[in-house]
């Protein structure tokens, strides 16, 4: 069956606008991206191949309502989130170079997204959406057909793909297609958490094992969630081994320079650290920090640009919401949540 727009979790069908593209859909039957007969037949686009995006502007921005006589606005001017109006990258070429996050906020602040063949740390406690922040960057590869591999490190795999499914996001076609592959690495790194078996297990066979299956599926994006549990750390000569595994994987996966890496980390509340080592922050060649955060009695998901290399992000937090079968959706800068909710009060 041909893919048409309905069916699609980038389309707004309200709007009748492809969020991903960022284009007006004349004919939801007609999609704009040549994927509707490339997901059909289940082949790869070619690697030369760069959708031609038109326009630069993020989705109109949605508001928050409170209970009380005003709302807190999201962003009324989305200029706020975007890059100059002359960017030195053509937008046309801009996918040869970034790797779009599927946020349409952020990869405007970024660029175009990240840098294709680097790693990039997404960090933040409990609940505020590491893992739909991960997953979304896979889809949106998917969906530009891009093949990605997700590493289930905490949980199996297939308990990520019914959680997925309850989300709104039903993955088994993609998977199907060769478009995502969920790696269940739990059981490749029992012995890992054996402080008596560690000694006997090199990490070259780990990172070969990632590599082999990055190059099996010609991946362009891959999801380690979370970094953390890959090995135990405990005695100070512990944190020097992890690191140094960890520092490993990285550059093995950007010697490849094919594939854009996302690690998770988790925070604990109230804790300034960015990582469980100390060091995935300083390879990463960005940091986004997920993060609640509390106005006038509400609580609000915040996201913060820690680090962007070679892109001159301006410091500020966005408050943003997640929506069934969407992802993440940006409201606006936080300060303008609070602003407006001390006019309230």
């Amino acid at each position: 069956m041909a893919k048409r727009c309905y069916n699609c979790i980038w389309f707004d069908s309200a709007r009748k606008v492809c969020k991903l593209l960022g284009r007006e859909v004349s004919d939801p039957d007609n999609p704009l991206c040549p994927l509707r007969s490339t997901f059909r037949e289940g082949k790869s686009l070619p690697a030369d191949y760069s959708p031609d995006i038109v326009s630069t502007q993020a989705p109109e921005p949605l508001s928050l309502t409170t209970s009380g006589k005003t709302s807190i606005p999201a962003a009324q001017n989305s200029s706020a989130l975007l890059l100059p109006k002359k960017p030195s990258i053509p937008r046309r070429k801009s996918l040869l170079i970034y790797a779009p996050t599927g946020i349409p906020e952020l990869d405007n602040v970024l660029g175009g997204g990240f840098l294709r063949g680097k790693t990039y740390l997404v960090a933040g406690e409990t609940g505020c959406g590491k893992t739909i922040f991960s997953m979304q960057f896979l889809l949106t590869g998917a969906t530009l057909g891009e093949p990605g591999i997700y590493l289930a490190i905490d949980e199996p795999s297939e308990h990520v793909k019914r959680g997925l499914r309850l989300f709104g996001w039903d993955v088994s076609e993609l998977e199907e297609r060769g478009l995502i592959l969920f790696l269940d690495m739990r059981t490749h790194f029992s012995k890992i958490y054996l402080r008596d078996e560690r000694r006997k297990i090199e990490p070259k066979y780990i990172i070969e094992s990632i590599v082999s299956n990055i190059k099996r599926i010609r991946a362009k994006r891959l999801v380690i969630d979370p970094i953390a549990p890959l090995i135990y750390g405990g005695s100070p000569s512990d944190i020097v081994y992890v690191r140094e595994f960890v520092r490993e994987i990285v550059f093995s996966l950007e010697r490849l320079g094919t594939v854009t890496t996302v690690m998770t980390s988790e925070i604990p509340t109230g804790s300034s650290q960015l990582s469980r080592f100390g060091v995935e922050e300083f390879l990463a060649s960005g940091i986004i920090v997920l993060s609640l955060e509390e106005i006038a009695g509400k609580i609000y998901r915040v996201m913060f640009i820690r680090k962007a290399r070679w892109a001159p992000v301006q410091p500020c937090k966005y408050v943003f919401e997640i929506k069934s079968g969407v992802g993440i959706v940006v409201l606006g800068p936080l300060e303008k949540f609070k602003r407006a909710a001390a006019n309230i009060y």
